[in-house]
């Protein structure tokens, strides 16, 4: 798809750039055709400067380069859409965005929650419901994950978001500690997903 430079007056485009990982929108730039293909060739985001009318690399000094992962281009072909891994923070400030945002996801929270749970494996705690499981073994754990799984097909058929997402958290949480009872790790499934995939 050709990116429409000529429909702005300057020559210049917006881009958009957007952690690969956590979807977290990073920062706003703007894009002349130069910067783009230098984008495109060495896989780092340079943008044009509008006020010193020139290209910059964004990282040249701060070292907080932005590794470009995909390129996408919207519908009217004037405006940019860049996937990137970030190298440290995006914004001159500090902030991991120019937004002020912190650029982590919530699905962040799965890998805590997955720790938590190999250290109760590791150092019981009294009346911990982690704890019981564990003590019952593999075979329980196993039909916990089966009973969860039952229960949240049952509310799927239904139209309650509360009690659905309920049951799915349900069904996550004893599927975590099933990974930590066979002593596999989230990140081994996620492999194989991404395996599966490409």
């Amino acid at each position: 798809m050709e990116l429409q430079f000529s429909k702005s007056q300057d020559g210049l485009i917006p881009a958009i750039i957007q952690d690969a990982e956590t979807g977290v929108v990073l920062m706003l730039g703007y894009m002349n055709k130069e910067a783009y293909e230098k984008t495109n060739t060495d896989k780092k985001v340079t943008f044009y400067s509008r006020s010193r009318q020139t290209l910059w690399t964004k990282g040249e000094t701060s070292g907080n380069f932005l590794d470009v992962v995909e390129i996408l281009i919207d519908c009217d072909q004037d405006t940019i859409l860049i996937k990137a891994k970030p190298h440290g923070p995006t914004c001159h400030t500090g902030s991991d965005t120019c937004f002020d945002e912190v650029n982590k996801s919530n699905t962040d929270f799965l890998s805590y929650l997955e720790q938590v749970i190999k250290t109760r494996k590791k150092q019981p705690v009294e009346g911990s419901y982690t704890n019981h499981l564990f003590n019952k073994g593999v075979n329980k754990i196993a039909q916990k994950v089966g009973e969860e799984a039952v229960e949240l097909i049952i509310e799927a058929k239904d139209s309650n978001k509360d009690l659905f997402l309920g049951e799915a958290a349900d069904l996550m949480y004893h599927y975590l500690v099933l990974l930590a009872e066979k002593e596999y790790s989230l990140e081994e499934v996620i492999k194989v997903l991404q395996s599966r995939h490409s």
